[in-house]
């Protein structure tokens, strides 16, 4: 367990269970998308494995329990993984559209997002390996796709 984790790790149960009592924890969840999105310029998935609080739960705690069974070959397929990036980003983009910029509930949107993903972090996790969440994870692959347009191969690179 990393330190950062050991930190990181208290704003999951902060924005999943104090995001139902005071909505406006949810803006943590676009601070924390804004800083992902920033250092995914410099260091690919960096965020994923040092900083998400939602991975330094899986880590900590869901490893404990967890059955380690192999993931299905779908989650690790490309055009699933981004079937996953659209739908979130459509569910996103929808409720916020129907919140009528009401920053209560804009901020309800980015808590129920949350809860969502974290409910379904905990069952692949617990089914799979504790960190099944992380293959799929739009911000994962939003990360991915953000660094190699930032690092473009050379052509040298691309004949290895």
């Amino acid at each position: 367990m990393k330190n950062s984790q050991k930190i990181m790790v208290w704003f999951l149960p902060l924005i999943v269970i104090g995001g139902l009592f005071y909505p406006l924890l949810g803006y943590l969840v676009v601070a924390m998308m804004a800083f992902l999105l920033i250092l995914s310029f410099f260091k690919r998935r960096y965020w994923c494995w040092n900083l998400c609080p939602r991975g330094a739960f899986l880590d900590i705690i869901l490893s404990k329990v967890s059955i380690k069974r192999p993931l299905p070959k779908l989650f690790t397929k490309q055009w699933f993984r981004w079937l996953i990036f659209i739908l979130f980003i459509s569910f996103l983009t929808f409720r916020i559209a129907r919140a009528g910029g009401d920053y209560i509930v804009i901020g309800s949107v980015f808590v129920v997002m949350c809860v969502t993903t974290t409910i379904i972090s905990i069952v692949i996790g617990s089914i799979t390996k504790h960190r099944g969440w992380c293959m799929m994870c739009p911000m994962g692959i939003l990360q991915e796709k953000v660094y190699e347009i930032s690092h473009p191969k050379t052509k040298k690179e691309l004949k290895q």
